[in-house]
């Protein structure tokens, strides 16, 4: 087996999508998918101690995953954050985008981090948000 196209300098980047949200913002938003890597950090940022075990906040970790996702606008920006009157790129999110805009978002997110299952199952990102293994 060659492993030349294994090796990280020969290894396309994560797959990128522009998108058109609304009408009402003056551009396209761009996300690209994330690391399993950082995926993980996400999902352990949104596990927290609960007196029947660990418990899971899953819509913190789809707000994690898209802020994580957006590549422009730039959310870490802190005139953009400020001219929403926010702080974090999630907060930024939650506060600018319509709750229809943020599911295409999402479903964006979810075709560019490859949650999309070949055979057309629709919860593969519901089953890795959640902690499991997509099959």
């Amino acid at each position: 087996m060659d492993l030349q196209g294994f090796l990280m300098e020969d290894v396309l980047p994560p797959r990128e999508e522009t998108l058109i949200l609304s009408e009402r913002f003056g551009g396209p938003f761009k996300v690209a998918g994330v690391s399993e890597e950082e995926n993980a950090a996400l999902r352990a940022a949104c596990r927290r101690r609960s007196e029947n075990g660990v418990a899971f906040d899953r819509e913190r970790y789809l707000k994690k995953l898209a802020a994580a996702a957006v590549r422009e606008p730039d959310l870490k920006d802190a005139a953009l954050q400020q001219s929403w009157g926010v702080l974090g790129e999630e907060a930024l999110l939650s506060k600018m985008l319509t709750a229809g805009e943020f599911a295409k978002l999402l479903a964006a997110v979810e075709r560019v981090c490859g949650f999309g299952a070949p055979d057309g199952r629709k919860n593969a990102l519901k089953k890795v948000s959640a902690g499991e293994t997509a099959s």
